[in-house]
């Protein structure tokens, strides 16, 4: 009976340090995780990935070959009737150790290439899984030589409990497959799942994480993404269509809004060229016409950006070119009264007309520019504020031209709010270059191919949201008819700035020889500012 006793106490003592020396392993393995992570993270990204897989096979490795020498098995398992479960411990995590392995290097080969892996997370794992569990049964089959049916008969019942307690749970798994398969959105891809629209950012066993316009991560069950409608902005390839509506005026031509809403698509930087930007008449209502613009993106994830830089430039053309946005009914009703209050004789003040004179005075165009008489000006300041009650202001926004080198123009411009960059190209000894200035407030724009009658000589890109003052034809016409003198200082004035300029104007090709020639004389400026009158 002692004897008895005393074997059982030595089993329940083996047993007890079975269940410590795995205890000292899953501890010994969250240490060895946390090193890794604080320290050997430090040293690259795969290195710290292939440890964390292997740091699990290698900690009970080293605790099972600590068991197993021959001393410290002797010493404390004398009953040798454990022995048999620490070689098979042994064979089972020396496999793991190389399957792990094995699978490490290859992820870390993808990673390396920026590969995309062949198989899902979700079925990478459920593989792995299958893998470790049939290595387990042909161990305890082969090496212990314990019968493993009822394992798998009481597995099937287990199976059967834990699939009716964890319907949840299995239907998000089976849906997470059904999306790996079917191969519905990948990693990175922009998607929209209902109203939830984002980049995903990984897809596992249970959910689909999603990160929004809002920078929040919403985390969607893998069956609800299953059951809803999804929506792929990144295939079948990167470009994406976006549909801006539009109203517009019945006083504006269909013809001519369709092609200014393409023109302003095209020209923010974002929007490709090919497709083309196209525009459609949607309906006629009570207040305008309504067209949806159409243009394709390949960055969504600057979306509401782009929309907005397209909405801007349609805004900003629609006033250069007169055409009416539909106003609401407070606004139109307001803009009646003020039109009866001015057929009545009711003054109003003209707040524009008097920002374009500060302006016109703050420029140099209308100044002596040498001599004497130097920053004086060259008209009365009656005369300037009758000017400024004629002259256009435009506004433009960042990206926009004005105009372009080669283009042919009658008219000039003044800075009033903002800022240009300018851009020259030329050609010398068969290398094309380009040169590059920028324009500040009070900064004439333009005036050589009002005054002389040549091409453009240079390329204006609107750098940031500006105002100019156009000043055509018509309206130097009308300071030259009342000051004639202005005329002969003007074309004196330019005449010697080309003539200074010659060479480099040269190498403009748009400009020809007639149109150099014509641009360095006196005569022949003074007599096209002349000419301006006759139009009158």
């Amino acid at each position: 009976m002692d004897s008895f006793s005393s074997s059982q106490i030595a089993v329940y003592f083996e047993i007890l340090l079975i269940f410590i020396c795995v205890a000292v392993a899953i501890i010994l393995y969250f240490l060895v995780r946390s090193f890794i992570q604080r320290i050997l993270a430090s040293k690259g990204k795969a290195a710290g990935a292939l440890l964390s897989r292997l740091n699990l096979p290698i900690v009970f490795l080293i605790v099972t070959l600590t068991l197993k020498i021959g001393i410290v098995r002797n010493a404390l398992f004398a009953s040798r009737k454990f022995h048999p479960y620490f070689d098979a411990a042994l064979i089972f995590f020396f496999i793991i150790f190389l399957i792990r392995l094995a699978d490490g290097i290859l992820l870390g080969w993808h990673e390396r290439r920026r590969l995309e892996f062949p198989l899902p997370k979700v079925l990478h794992s459920l593989i792995m899984a299958v893998l470790y569990l049939t290595i387990l049964f042909i161990i305890l089959k082969g090496i212990l030589g314990i019968n493993i049916t009822p394992f798998l008969a009481t597995s099937a019942i287990l199976t059967m409990i834990l699939g009716l307690a964890f319907q949840g749970v299995l239907s998000n798994i089976l849906a997470g497959m059904s999306l790996t398969f079917t191969k519905s959105f990948r990693k990175s891809d922009w998607i929209k799942v209902g109203d939830v629209e984002g980049i995903v950012l990984d897809t596992n066993w249970r959910e689909t994480r999603i990160f929004d316009r809002n920078s929040n991560i919403v985390v969607l069950p893998n069956n609800i993404v299953a059951s809803e409608k999804i929506v792929n902005f990144s295939l079948p390839d990167k470009k994406t269509a976006l549909i801006l509506p539009v109203k517009a005026s019945y006083d504006a031509p269909a013809a001519e809004v369709i092609k200014v809403l393409c023109e302003a698509a095209s020209d923010v930087p974002e929007v490709l060229s090919s497709p083309s930007p196209e525009a459609h008449i949607l309906k006629y209502e009570d207040l305008g016409i309504s067209y949806a613009l159409k243009f394709w993106i390949t960055n969504f994830n600057r979306k509401n950006i782009i929309m907005t830089n397209v909405g801007k430039m349609i805004w900003y053309k629609f006033k250069k070119r007169g055409i009416g946005i539909p106003l609401p009914v407070n606004d139109k009703i307001r803009e009646v009264l003020s039109s009866v209050r001015e057929q009545a004789g009711v003054p109003l003040v003209d707040e524009e007309k008097e920002r374009n004179f500060q302006d016109l005075m703050k420029s140099s165009l209308l100044r002596y520019q040498e001599g004497d008489k130097k920053g004086a000006l060259l008209i009365s300041g009656e005369e300037v504020r009758e000017l400024a009650s004629v002259v256009k202001r435009h506004r433009f926004t960042a990206g926009e031209y004005v105009f372009r080198q080669g283009d042919r123009g009658e008219s000039c411009y003044i800075l009033a709010k903002g800022r240009i960059k300018g851009e020259i190209v030329y050609e010398e000894k068969r290398k094309i270059y380009k040169s590059e200035f920028e324009l500040e407030p009070g900064d004439i724009f333009g005036e050589m191919s009002l005054f002389t009658g040549m091409p453009r000589t240079a390329t204006g890109i609107i750098a940031e949201e500006s105002e100019l003052l156009e000043i055509n034809v018509e309206d130097f016409a009308m300071i030259l008819e009342r000051n004639p003198e202005a005329a002969d200082v003007m074309a004196d004035l330019v005449s010697r700035r080309n003539k200074e300029n010659e060479e480099f104007l040269k190498k403009i090709k748009e400009l020809s020889d007639q149109d150099i020639k014509t641009s360095t004389s006196k005569r022949s400026i003074l007599n096209r500012l002349r000419s301006f009158i006759k139009r009158l």
